[in-house]
């Protein structure tokens, strides 16, 4: 072993030191978007291309002002881009940082949870089953198995042994069983161990194979690819109607082709919702990092969209709704019980109860029941005999699928005879001793008493086994299985883990929100049904038990799951077998776990959800969010902020194309009727400066709605770019356009100028986004009732506006470059008029809406 190694690690001004001087152990990898890039991806849109274009068009007619003007539009539309780039890689790098792998290494003597990018050369790492090992390292204590498997290729895991003498710095290779080289990104699949860092960063063996390894993608979510196949369709649409209208304007209206190509390029401008990429980029990324808020790590931003969906919430018991604070409540022999509240010691008839099942318990265990076991024993039976501090199993036999029991093999004082330590299910260590049918029934109807008390029972045995090596120092030829040694049961061990505080309160709330709970775990079922009642989770008493679910067809498991929330006895891959019934039955599934073993189930449900504090780092990279601090009440938290993101994105993608359908119409129609221009380029540009801010800071911003979790999950297959969603956003806009057209029509037949028209339309037009940001806030409440309850950048959004138009009009040159005039009595009581009118439509198809939403629930 290292000769600097010591069991008290560095000291924290050591690792500060080392940090600095080394850098964060971090792998090579995708560095954050340069402003160059932002720039470069900013030219190349084609909103941005047309905004070149009319420039191109105005210097080409000569009108230099409006050249000008519109190309400054450049600098304007790069400068928001760079704000809202910013904004979400800030909320991506916070998650980032949050979701680094861990590492619980040895400071100053006491072991401490830190990130991995600050493990540093000489830190001592603590590594328990499903750790993921954050550097390369020597194993200096303990025996463990590694999946290297990303390294090597090879599936099956590989032994590694302490080391035996001094060795150098560096690593061995990959792949060597019974060495003692640990590497980064591996994953420990079984023991307990200490190792000494000897590598980091991009000196350990996955840092030297290259950055293509660290630089990861997340792929685009279900909302992000429909709404990007939506806008290449409107693409394509505004592609075909801007050349349909360059050359009517140009044939049939005997306008120049330059201003036929600069009212084109305005339609395509006013059709193109550029907007929609952003407003699910920015509202997904900050919605994680709001919800990072409430101490829930999202691991793929794209898990946000499906927490607004979700119709069942399975969930462990242990440390979901239970506080994971493991304690021996009771003991239990064939004669007696014993409960440590009722006791000052320990009666002799249970030392070798306890004495077994601390044997049967590794020293240093990472499982809460284990720990509990290991602390009961050394408190109870310290200055006795039955405590054998530091004693090794020469072979172990694990706990499995097909025994629900582990069996730990010691040396004893006779080289011919090994003693045999064993804790389990109490069903399984009672079939190990191969009981009577009598004496079965007899521990059965202790464990029921004992687990409708909601305590966690275990059995415990020891026996004694005569066997030779067949060779000097060679192991002897252990049996193959744990029922091939013969067992005395010694008694049961009951232990209790109390429900969270905030439970009763939490699942009341997910009930009430229409999601139901169902309770998955490996416990016995009348602990399952006590903790259950605790809690208040199901009204239903029905339980189903893994040996049930394996009797069942997948048709028959479907019917029967629908009447059950307590599933008991549950093996790994009845866990996985449930979340998929669960899933094809057409329910939206966030699963909770742990364990190694839970990373599959994880991984198949919409929403996996592992445990910060006690998870394992491979349940936490199967998972979409991680619990910082194993709170239940943290998984409604959760839910609550998905709905209100999901609501937010709806209102910005009814907003965004409520706005631009007047926008198209008023591009479009004069050209057909043979009116003049009514939108320039340059008006739709300063639309866009409104628009833009509106979607992704106004509407992400807007707090939740009255009752959001008093109404059942949306369905997962409806989209805001659904045809029901998005007509009622088209409907609010015809309306709109339909009255600044007739006033069009109006004030063409009274005698008003083009400047006038323009005018009046133009700045009725920019309160209309006003009044389709409040419409649209809550469809529940009419438009003015939505203005008195303004958020801050409502108030920053209007007072943009009123700036913006005040300048527009008030300004003699602006208002001479965009074509407008000064309104008179007549212009602003007509505008007052429209203004009033896009309101009562507004109003009507709220209550339109509404209407049809009732009659859809009704039937």
């Amino acid at each position: 072993m290292p000769e600097a190694f010591s069991r008290q690690g560095l000291s924290a001004g050591e690792a500060a030191r080392r940090l600095a001087d080394q850098g964060p152990n971090l792998l090579p990898g995708s560095e954050p978007k340069s402003t160059a890039a932002i720039v470069r991806e900013v030219v190349t849109e084609p909103m941005f291309l047309m905004l070149l274009a009319a420039g191109g068009i105005y210097l080409a007619l000569g009108d230099r002002g409006e050249a000008l003007f519109l190309l400054s539009f450049v600098f304007v539309v790069i400068g928001i881009t760079l704000v809202q780039e910013r904004k979400t890689q800030r909320a991506l790098e916070s998650l980032r940082d949050l979701s680094a792998p861990r590492a619980l290494v040895i400071r100053d003597g006491q072991e401490q949870r830190i990130a991995g990018r600050e493990v540093v050369l000489g830190d001592l790492l603590v590594l328990h089953e499903g750790d993921r090992i954050a550097a390369d390292a020597l194993l200096v204590d303990g025996q463990l198995e590694v999946d290297e498997s990303l390294l090597t290729g090879e599936a099956a895991p590989v032994t590694k042994l302490p080391a035996l003498g001094a060795g150098d710095a560096t690593a061995p290779a990959p792949g060597g069983d019974g060495t003692p080289g640990l590497f980064a990104s591996t994953v420990v699949t079984r023991g307990v161990g200490l190792a000494e860092v000897c590598a980091t960063a991009a000196h350990t063996a996955v840092g030297r194979i290259g950055t293509d390894l660290a630089a990861t993608t997340e792929p685009p979510s279900a909302l992000q690819q429909r709404s990007r196949k939506l806008v290449r369709q409107l693409g394509v649409a505004a592609l075909l109607l801007a050349s349909a209208q360059v050359l009517l304007g140009w044939w049939w209206n005997d306008r120049p082709l330059l201003e036929s190509l600069l009212s084109g390029i305005a339609l395509a401008m006013a059709i193109l919702p550029e907007e929609i990429p952003v407003i699910l980029t920015v509202f997904l990324a900050l919605g994680a990092w709001r919800i990072s808020r409430h101490k829930v790590l999202t691991r793929r931003v794209t898990a946000v969209e499906a927490l607004g969906a979700i119709t069942v919430l399975a969930v462990d018991k242990t440390g979901t709704l239970t506080v994971n604070r493991m304690a021996v409540a009771e003991l239990a022999t064939a004669d007696a019980n014993f409960r440590p509240e009722d006791a000052d010691s320990l009666v002799e008839e249970f030392h070798p109860l306890v004495e077994f099942a601390m044997l049967a318990t590794p020293g240093d265990p990472f499982d809460p029941m284990e720990k509990a076991i290991q602390h009961f024993g050394h408190h109870w039976l310290a200055g006795t005999e039955h405590v054998h501090h530091g004693r090794q199993p020469e072979f172990e036999y694990a706990l499995s699928g097909e025994i629900l029991a582990m069996t730990r093999v010691f040396a004893s004082a006779d080289p011919s005879q090994h003693l045999l330590a064993t804790k389990g299910a109490p069903e399984a260590v009672a079939d190990l001793c191969h009981l009577d049918a009598a004496q079965r029934d007899a521990i059965g109807r202790q464990v029921e008493i004992m687990a409708e008390r909601g305590l966690r029972v275990l059995g415990v045995a020891r026996g004694r086994w005569s066997g030779q090596a067949t060779a000097p120092d060679a192991a002897p030829p252990w049996p193959q299985s744990q029922h091939d040694f013969d067992f005395e049961f010694l008694g049961l061990v009951a232990l209790a883990d109390p429900p969270r505080a905030e439970v009763p309160a939490a699942l009341a709330e997910c009930r009430q929100a229409g999601v139901r709970v169902i309770m998955m775990t490996g416990d016995h079922p009348a602990t399952a049904l006590a903790i259950a009642r605790q809690v208040g989770l199901s009204e239903r008493p029905d339980l189903m038990t893994g040996a049930e679910i394996e009797a069942l067809d997948d048709a028959a498991l479907r019917q029967r799951l629908r009447h059950v929330d307590l599933c008991a006895r549950l093996k790994p891959q009845h866990k996985l077998r449930l979340v998929q019934m669960l899933r094809t039955d057409g329910e939206v599934v966030a699963m909770t776990g742990d364990g190694v073993n839970d990373a599959p189930a994880l991984k198949a449900a919409d929403v996996g959800i592992a445990m910060g504090e006690r998870g394992t780092d491979v349940a936490r990279e199967a998972a979409a969010l991680v619990l910082l601090d194993d709170s239940f009440a943290r998984i409604v938290a959760a839910i609550r902020q998905g709905r209100r993101i999901d609501d937010n994105i709806r209102k910005a993608t009814r907003f965004v194309f409520a706005v631009h359908v007047p926008i198209i119409a008023l591009a479009l129609v004069p050209t057909l009727l043979q009116w003049p221009a009514l939108l320039l380029p340059v008006h739709i540009v300063l639309l866009q400066l409104l628009i833009d801010p509106t979607c992704a800071v106004v509407l992400e911003a807007e707090p939740e709605a009255p009752g959001l979790m008093e109404r059942p999950p949306r369905p997962a297959s409806d989209s805001p770019f659904a045809p029901a969603a998005l007509a009622y956003a088209v409907l609010q806009g015809v309306g709109i356009a339909v009255v600044l057209l007739l006033c069009t029509a109006w004030l063409s037949a009274h005698g008003g100028s083009a400047a006038q028209i323009r005018t009046v339309v133009f700045g009725t037009l920019v309160l209309n986004v006003l009044l389709l940001i409040l419409a649209n806030r809550n469809p529940a409440r009419p438009a003015f009732l939505s203005a008195m309850a303004p958020t801050t950048w409502l108030w920053r959004i209007a007072s943009a506006m009123v700036t913006l138009l005040v300048a527009v009009l008030g300004l003699p040159w602006l208002r001479g470059l965009m074509g407008l005039a000064l309104p008179g009595a007549r212009e602003l009581a007509l505008a007052a008029v429209l203004v009033a009118l896009c309101l009562v439509w507004l109003e009507l198809v709220r209550m339109l809406g509404q209407r049809l939403g009732r009659a859809r629930r009704g039937n």
